[in-house]
């Protein structure tokens, strides 16, 4: 959506006790690892997303960590093992850079073995800190990689196999996947690709929503026709039809109503394995609540990459779709926005009002 990076921001400290207990209520995986809440009347600590029954808010202490907690005189609860978030995140973190350094694909057997896990209990990890599997993860790492090469001098075939694929297959099933045309339309300016689009009225202002045949490739307010040309140069890009402004109509209302939100709506987005792991956290996010960069580098499992992590919110196409608006600085200011931080403002008032 922009070339925004978030800025340095602080070291995240314990939440107040008050917004500790609320975590805990509404089991909130997100909060992992930031606290721990620990029972007096049992002697156990645990973390905010278990699934054991809450206690009376009477009899609950928080902590930054199990080691203040253990300190206190508590102990680990064995069913949620609130020791295990850090090892849970290094594995992650880990599979990832075994991942992207690989010359070839890995097989879960191979991934989960260098993670310390059993495959199938690795499998399910990773996804629900990533929102892909490790091997959706390695497809959409290459993908990236050969949109990167496509914008070289380099010729499609040589493009295909320097981002390593075996064969041009593989490459242009990936490529339909994730870049949302073949290779060679993608080199040369989206040719043979046929873009529609509209700009809606909205209550924040005019919204250019385009779409391929597969789906929503651009939202965003204040643009027009001339911003997909400049990024399709050689695509068709023409008026919505009826059944295209039908959807245009969904999108916008988005705006108007964000808690209902549209999972269905279609999606057509290219990114690196990095970018789709932070967009599907972004869409993870609950209408109405807020996360701070940090905390979403560390649901997809890359705690260190907060910056980074704030430049994939500003590369994000879909506005309000994928809602890069709910993301926060850690002081709780309101970062950056492509769109102007009153839209943002905006957006989130209207979520929490509902």
């Amino acid at each position: 959506m922009n070339s925004m990076t978030s800025p340095l921001l602080p070291v995240e400290t314990m939440p107040p006790p008050d917004d500790c207990w609320a975590a805990f209520l509404r089991r909130d995986r997100a909060m992992d690892g930031r606290f721990v809440g620990a029972v007096t009347s049992t002697g156990i600590y645990c973390r905010p997303s278990c699934a054991a029954r809450h206690p009376k808010r009477k009899n609950m202490r928080f902590y930054p960590d199990p080691a203040a907690a253990q300190a206190a005189g508590f102990r680990a609860c064995l069913r949620c093992r609130p020791d295990e978030v850090a090892r849970d995140v290094r594995a992650v973190s880990e599979a990832l850079t075994l991942i992207e350094a690989a010359d070839a694909p890995l097989s879960l057997e191979q991934v989960a073995a260098h993670a310390g896990y059993a495959p199938h209990h690795f499998h399910r990890l990773f996804k629900r800190a990533t929102g892909m599997t490790p091997a959706a993860y390695a497809r959409s790492l290459r993908a990236g990689r050969l949109a990167a090469a496509l914008e070289g001098d380099e010729s499609v075939t040589d493009a295909i196999y320097a981002a390593g694929y075996n064969a041009p297959s593989r490459a242009y099933a990936d490529a339909a996947t994730h870049m949302g045309m073949t290779p060679s339309a993608w080199k040369d300016g989206g040719r043979g690709v046929t873009i529609r689009h509209a700009v809606m009225p909205t209550a924040l202002g005019p919204m250019l929503v385009a779409a391929t045949d597969r789906g929503l490739v651009r939202i965003s307010f204040d643009e027009d026709e001339g911003e997909l040309r400049r990024r399709f140069p050689h695509a068709d890009i023409v008026a919505g039809d009826d059944d295209f402004l039908a959807l245009a109509r969904r999108v916008a209302a988005l705006t108007d109503d964000p808690v209902g939100g549209d999972a269905a709506l279609p999606m057509d987005v290219a990114g690196t394995a990095f970018q789709q792991a932070v967009w599907a956290a972004l869409r993870a996010i609950p209408a109405g609540e807020t996360r701070t960069y940090k905390q979403v580098a560390a649901a997809i499992g890359r705690p260190e990459a907060v910056r980074a992590t704030g430049t994939a919110c500003g590369d994000n196409n879909l506005a309000v779709l994928i809602p890069c608006h709910r993301v926060l600085r850690s002081d709780g200011g309101l970062g950056g926005y492509a769109y102007g931080l009153n839209r943002k403002k905006a957006l989130l008032e209207r979520e929490m009002d509902r």
